[in-house]
């Protein structure tokens, strides 16, 4: 018996490693892409909708930081990256935007940061109940279980949120206000692929006193 659960635990380790580096692989992946992405808006117009945008926001008093790409060329690189898509066919990234109003820019700018976090982890937690839902109508999972599922989903997107860890910065402005407050606007993006594998995770833990089950079910679900 203490052989087999030496075993399972060894497993487990393992298993956690491999999701941890394959999560560190593609990371470093999506951050050279955006590296040479970045290179090449250096050289290039930005688009007609992007300059557009770029003169609204300029004219509502928004600015960049020194050394950051103009307005326009962060806007062109949070439109392109909302079309690009892994071999699935399905998004390969999420994006999230926020805003934060603070006495001062880097208050203001953690706050709006954390904020976008949040809101990418809403994004793959819709896009879970969805799934939920969608399995239910199927009848691959009971009444009983799809409510225990999305209950534990509707009670972690902070969590989900903090697992995220280092996101993509897409775009970042801010302007000052009449009271000399700082206001913040932030863009983040996120892997879908690693979002959803680190939701899956933060409901697994949720889910260990449930039935060994109902965990497949929900790997199933979630295409694990």
């Amino acid at each position: 018996m203490k052989r087999i659960l030496s075993l399972t635990l060894v497993f487990a380790v393992l298993s956690g490693v491999c999701l941890s580096a394959q999560t560190v692989k593609e990371s470093i992946k999506d951050r050279k892409a955006m590296v040479k992405m970045t290179k090449k808006q250096l050289d290039e117009r930005a688009s007609k909708a992007a300059r557009r945008e770029a003169r609204r926001l300029t004219k509502e008093g928004w600015v960049v930081a020194p050394g950051v790409l103009p307005l326009e060329k962060q806007l062109d690189r949070a439109y392109l990256m909302q079309y690009e898509f892994d071999e699935t066919g399905y998004p390969r990234y999420i994006l999230g935007d926020a805003q934060s109003i603070g006495e001062h820019y880097d208050a203001a700018r953690f706050q709006a940061l954390e904020i976008a976090k949040i809101n990418l982890a809403g994004q793959i937690q819709s896009e879970i109940v969805g799934l939920v839902e969608t399995n239910l109508g199927n009848k691959q999972l009971s009444a009983e279980e799809a409510a225990s599922i999305s209950q534990t989903v509707a009670g972690l997107k902070d969590v989900i949120a903090q697992k995220f860890g280092r996101v993509i910065s897409v775009m970042e402005c801010h302007r000052t206000l009449n009271n000399k407050n700082k206001e913040v606007r932030v863009m983040v993006a996120y892997n879908s692929k690693m979002a959803m594998e680190q939701a899956r995770s933060a409901i697994r833990e949720n889910l260990e006193d449930r039935s060994e089950e109902l965990q497949k079910k929900l790997d199933s679900i979630l295409n694990f």
